[in-house]
């Protein structure tokens, strides 16, 4: 798996495991407990639904951990005028001139929709190490390939705000 994780997502990570076991189980335990003192199991619906949740609570906290155990630490520091992780990159497509932001992060805070670009994505990796002023080959397949320029790269401060991505 070796997903590549930065100290601050290991952080997170784990607290989210802490979270989950130590709150979230208890909850699910409750609930699951309620349900069955409902009576009849093969006919209550909250019952189900309770053991559904508390499973998926389990899955999570077994993914974490996995995460967790096979993560290769990277640095989130980069050079000041180089695109790394946890950096704020202003990029102009070159086919049509439109203007996009991206906040670049590691593969589990990865999500397209909040302008956050993990370092997997082909935007991601091409942008890597490049400085304001590049122009970036960005190859999506063999057979399709763009161009973009780098306009501007602000050096962020990864504060926790980002969530994890979650499955």
């Amino acid at each position: 798996m070796h997903n590549q994780l930065t100290k601050q997502d290991m952080k997170r990570m784990e607290e989210e495991i802490e979270y989950r076991k130590l709150v979230v189980r208890q909850e699910a335990l409750e609930a699951v407990k309620e349900a069955r003192a409902h009576g009849d199991l093969s006919e209550n619906f909250e019952y189900y639904a309770a053991k559904r949740e508390k499973n998926k609570n389990e899955s999570r906290i077994r993914y974490l951990e996995r995460m967790i155990k096979t993560a290769q630490i990277i640095s989130d520091e980069s050079k000041e005028d180089e695109v790394g992780v946890n950096n704020t990159v202003e990029v102009e497509f070159e086919e049509d001139g439109t203007v996009e932001t991206y906040k670049i992060v590691t593969t589990v805070r990865g999500n397209s929709l909040e302008g956050l670009i993990s370092t997997e994505s082909p935007i991601g990796k091409a942008l890597l190490g490049h400085k304001a002023g590049d122009r970036v080959l960005v190859k999506v397949n063999d057979s399709y390939s763009y161009y973009l320029k780098i306009k501007k790269i602000e050096n962020t401060v990864d504060d926790g705000s980002d969530k994890l991505r979650s499955f």
